[in-house]
């Protein structure tokens, strides 16, 4: 079993998430298309969420998040009861194998304007 956690502050990624490149390389295509539908803050605070939870998920794979797996390889969705999923494709998936990892699951939590994530993989 593998431990990852991450902690970002809401205003962290304001300059980047206006760089088109930057959604695209952090994000997979599922998680834009939620943030998307969200109130400019709301968005903000989503994707603040996963892609601390992308940052846990890679230090459960053992990797930085230039270390070979594109974190859009990565998708943190909602399971039908509303927690958080992991899908790893691609790169993530590679990673996984590799260390060993079969599954992986993430816990999200927001206040004022940090978020927190925890990872687990097995």
């Amino acid at each position: 079993m593998r431990l990852g956690v991450d902690l970002t502050a809401l205003d962290e990624l304001d300059a980047l998430l206006r760089r088109r490149w930057f959604r695209h390389f952090v994000y997979a295509e599922a998680e834009l298309a939620h943030a998307d539908g969200l109130s400019p803050t709301r968005r903000a605070e989503f994707l603040a969420g996963r892609f601390s939870a992308k940052e846990a998920v890679l230090k459960v794979l053992g990797r930085g998040l230039f270390q070979g797996v594109a974190p859009h390889d990565i998708a943190v969705t909602r399971a039908p009861g509303g927690e958080p999923c992991v899908t790893l494709t691609a790169t993530a998936a590679g990673a996984a194998a590799e260390a060993g990892i079969s599954g992986v699951s993430v816990s999200i939590t927001h206040k004022r304007d940090l978020v927190a994530a925890v990872a687990v993989g097995w």
